[in-house]
């Protein structure tokens, strides 16, 4: 990593440890594609609106008892590895985080956002043959395809690998479930092989009474020897089924023969289960999800399509959103078409609209245009967590007009019997899964257009009577003044930190040789990224507090403290350059956080020598990471630092 980036997300994670309510708060750390997800002891400890501002961060929101906060796509990696090195949580899978976080869920919670982990397991597959299928949607209907043998050649490829996914999708979702239940994943293939066996009838060909079944009769039930193809919940009671029967065989067969015996009765027993219990009872659950959705759309008519389109983003929020992809799987295995495809992307691309709605109202905060223009580009290609949680949901009215606007689409939707052929991808990529019959594709444009504006549009008349922030609140400090103004009421929970003096002086922190920010031989402390100070080139290994005040955090790697002084004054000594990568070796600490030191006070001891030998430089910086805007920083020339005054804040005249 790219040490100027570094020691920003060290300054980023500085600051979300001491949000989260401390190292001692945080019970787990991991990630996912876009969000930073932590498992807090007491969530209540977190500071969410604070959070909110930090820097690269585009929302938070707790979520299956997980504090997430979204960086995007790539960031997110770089803060959590500097985040979980700072809070030795480094070598934590997501898996481990959702475990823990599982323990603070009650059991349907549990259950449901089980069912989507196994689905966001598989969706690269998914998506795969999502693309492919409308692809060869697309391609199918063109004259030049169909009249170059080449071309219509390619074309019937595409469509073999995009049905064959597909067709094999009960097999993806049996070892996917059984690997997320704690099973073995082979085992879960098994299950799926025996579920789409060439032995057994095709299941679609039984429905349409063109084949013949066989009837086996086993203790008095007769068990049809029929195919399990697009048995999705069939597939994940079954996964779920195999992991428990391998858990509980592995502990239960004797060692000598447990390598035999127990894969040999995990799978009997599966497959007995499957024909006799389990199928059946998956057929039924199937059978009663597919009619239900079909039920809404002859009894419900239009509104129930703008009331599945209006809220559909509401279940985003809560993070069991992937749960749909079972439903769309069964409603194409049983129908041919998915309405449920399109009713969710008009849904995204109106929280889209509201977006811009909202940029419009504010199209003077730079920090509005940051938030919203990458929240926008993100929606047009289905994903809305940086739309709803940095904008939407944080500001209130824009998520009332996105879903507005998802309803106006949904009715769109009904109205032209607008469906998909596949599920797994929406928006822009997803006009390639529009069902082409009846101007298929004009009609996917025509929804999302409509959905969008009506978002937009939407927006734009609810902020005129619920937007309370000034377009000058780019800071989170004009928020807090404002709202100081309002009401008058002191928010703190802890004791007030004592008012600035006119000056406020701090001392040498290091003996050796003081020297400007600027001649620090590295960029990010040089050009002041991190903020102004001063830096000393150190003649002892020790370190020592420059005033009276508070330790917020020690680096796990001891090469770095950050400090507050009784006046609240923020400062981070930093140990050398890019020192973290010894990983805490030759450093020692003297305090601990929350520890409070007088001026003069040993923090860290290190052995310049050998850091020196390791190739590492040992300058030590002093930066005053948040000042506030009244208040400048003056520092006292080169010189000899000892116990002298180095650095004063000042008010600013």
């Amino acid at each position: 990593m790219d040490a100027n980036k570094r020691q920003r997300y060290e300054k980023i994670s500085i600051e979300l440890t001491k949000l989260v309510g401390g190292k001692e708060n945080i019970q787990g750390v991991a990630h996912c594609a876009t969000r930073l997800r932590i498992v807090l002891k007491d969530n209540d400890k977190a500071d969410l609106k604070a959070i909110e501002d930090v820097d690269l961060a585009k929302g938070v929101f707790v979520a299956g008892d997980q504090v997430q906060i979204i960086f995007g796509a790539g960031l997110v990696n770089d803060v959590y590895e500097v985040f979980a090195d700072q809070n030795n949580m480094k070598n934590m899978s997501l898996s481990d985080l959702k475990t823990v976080a599982n323990k603070k869920m009650n059991p349907l919670q549990r259950i449901i956002k089980a069912l989507s982990d196994v689905f966001v397991d598989i969706m690269p597959g998914i998506l795969a043959a999502a693309l492919l299928t409308g692809l060869s949607g697309v391609l199918g209907n063109l004259e030049v395809v169909q009249a170059n043998d080449t071309l219509f050649g390619i074309n019937r490829l595409i469509n073999i690998s995009s049905s064959a996914i597909f067709d094999f999708l009960p097999l993806a979702v049996a070892y996917s479930a059984c690997k997320r239940f704690g099973g073995r994943p082979i085992l879960g293939i098994v299950i799926g092989c025996i579920m789409l066996s060439g032995s057994l009838a095709n299941a679609y060909s039984a429905a349409q009474g063109t084949v013949d079944v066989t009837t086996l009769h086993i203790f008095g039930l007769g068990v049809e020897l029929v195919g399990f193809q697009g048995g999705i919940i069939v597939a994940l009671l079954m996964g779920f089924v195999t992991a428990k029967l391998d858990i509980f065989f592995e502990k239960k067969v004797p060692e000598v023969i447990r390598l035999l015996v127990s894969p040999l009765l995990t799978t009997l027993v599966g497959a007995l289960l499957l024909f006799t219990v389990i199928g059946p009872v998956g057929r039924g659950l199937s059978s009663g999800i597919t009619n239900a959705l079909v039920w809404m759309t002859q009894n419900l008519g239009a509104v129930g399509y703008a009331a599945f389109s209006g809220l559909q983003q509401l279940v985003v929020i809560t993070g069991l959103h992937h749960i749909f992809g079972a439903i769309e799987a069964q409603l194409l295995a049983d129908t041919g078409r998915n309405f449920l495809n399109p009713l969710m992307s008009v849904a995204i691309i109106a929280q889209g609209g509201a977006v811009l709605g909202y940029l419009i109202r504010h199209k003077k905060s730079v920090k509005t245009r940051e938030l919203c223009i990458p929240s926008f580009i993100s929606v047009l290609f289905g994903i809305t967590e940086p739309a709803l949680f940095g904008i939407n949901l944080r500001y209130r009215f824009p998520i009332i007009g996105g879903c507005i606007g998802g309803a106006l689409g949904g009715l769109v939707v009904y109205f032209t019997d607008l469906a998909a052929v596949g599920f797994g991808t929406t928006v822009l990529p997803g006009i390639a899964l529009a069902d082409p019959a009846g101007n298929g594709y004009v009609n996917y444009v025509i929804a999302h257009a409509v959905a969008i504006c009506g978002g937009f549009l939407m927006t734009l008349i609810l902020g005129r009577f619920m937007d309370q922030i000034p377009d000058e609140a780019d800071a989170p400090k004009a928020e807090a003044v404002s709202a100081e103004q309002n009401d008058g009421q002191a928010e703190a929970e802890e004791a007030p930190v004592p008012e600035i003096p006119e000056k406020e002086e701090f001392f040498g922190y290091a003996k050796g040789q003081a020297i400007a920010m600027e001649e620090v031989n590295d960029e990010t402390f040089a050009n002041k990224v991190l903020g102004d100070g001063i830096a000393v080139i150190p003649e002892e290994g020790r370190v020592y507090a420059p005033a009276d005040g508070t330790i917020m955090s020690i680096f796990d790697t001891k090469h770095a403290v950050c400090f507050a002084s009784t006046y609240g004054t923020e400062i981070l000594i930093h140990i050398g350059v890019d020192t973290v990568n010894l990983q805490g070796k030759y450093f020692t600490a003297h305090v601990k956080d929350g520890d409070h030191v007088k001026k003069g006070q040993l923090l860290i001891e290190f052995d310049q020598e050998q850091i020196k030998k390791a190739g590492y430089d040992t300058v030590i910086p002093m930066i005053f990471t948040d000042l506030p805007d009244d208040r400048k920083l003056e520092v006292s020339g080169p010189g000899a630092m000892d116990r002298n005054v180095t650095a004063a804040v000042v008010r600013k005249r």
